[in-house]
């Protein structure tokens, strides 16, 4: 049980689980738009996810030299440079307009995590705005960039995917923040440290109900998943809202919150599975 402990944390901690979670996401805007799967996306997706996020998580620890989690840090430092090379090889695969927009969210990246002026704050840190800046990179990289490399219009379903991504992510990150209220620094001004738990969420509540009724605003319905995919995966991230608080485990939000965007993928390939096989 150690050793499998282990192996999770290490999962958790190195952000492979997050990066799996991204190329779900990308994988079911593919599918959603119609588009033949494109592995050069999916994976860049995948990991891109594991550099920024091992970037944004571990880059304050590498410069200030701590050594009290040395092995699993060369291990995710290591891990972290296979991804980069492995990024940079599908991001030659993309388009010049991909490349230019994944250069864009590249560099939004790098604001949430390096002070750009002497003495100040990064984006991280500065209040309020840490969820904005997570939820426009999420929809940049798994519904901007994926439809920007299949060269489809933007359009009114575009923007409402986009939206609907954005308040899937704002909600799962409101989770996070309830777990973590207490560990926060009070500077952030995270959603729950402005509004309290409780009506952080109802806020939830109403930013997922109000996803749902984005689904009938589609022009084009047949080209998405039906109805109740959507819900279920809204009932599931509100059970989680419903449910959090700051005495939860690690593995509350970092694995079994994360794990519903994956969850939907499967769903996903088995219907389509079942549906071309006929049973």
């Amino acid at each position: 049980m150690v050793v499998l402990k282990k192996i999770l944390d290490f999962y958790i901690n190195s952000s492979l689980h997050v990066a799996l979670s991204a190329f779900a996401l990308v994988s079911m805007t593919h599918y959603f738009f119609g588009v033949e799967s494109d592995s050069s996306v999916a994976f860049f997706a995948f990991f891109g996810t594991v550099v920024g996020y091992n970037f944004v998580k571990y880059d304050a620890i590498a410069r200030l030299n701590k050594t009290e989690i040395k092995k699993e840090l060369k291990a995710i430092v290591f891990l972290s440079f296979i991804s980069l090379l492995a990024c940079f090889y599908f991001f030659l695969q993309l388009s010049w307009e991909s490349k230019l927009s994944a250069v864009a969210f590249f560099g939004l990246t790098l604001l949430y995590t390096l002070p750009f002026f002497p003495n100040k704050l990064n984006a991280r840190n500065w209040k309020g705005v840490k969820i904005y800046i997570v939820g426009i990179t999420w929809v940049g990289v798994t519904v901007i960039l994926p439809l920007v490399e299949a060269e489809i219009p933007f359009s009114i379903d575009v923007f409402l995917m986009a939206f609907q991504r954005f308040l899937l992510v704002f909600s799962i990150v409101l989770v996070f923040d309830i777990v973590d209220v207490k560990l926060d620094d009070i500077h952030l001004q995270t959603v729950p440290q402005k509004i309290g738990v409780k009506m952080t969420k109802r806020l939830g509540y109403l930013l997922l109900l109000l996803l749902l009724l984005l689904e009938f605003f589609y022009t084009n319905n047949h080209h998405f998943l039906p109805f109740f995919f959507k819900l279920l995966v809204c009932g599931t991230i509100a059970v989680f809202l419903f449910f959090a608080n700051e005495n939860r485990s690690r593995y509350y939000a970092s694995f079994w919150l994360e794990s519903v965007p994956i969850l939907w993928w499967l769903v996903l390939i088995l219907t389509v599975f079942k549906n071309l096989s006929g049973l």
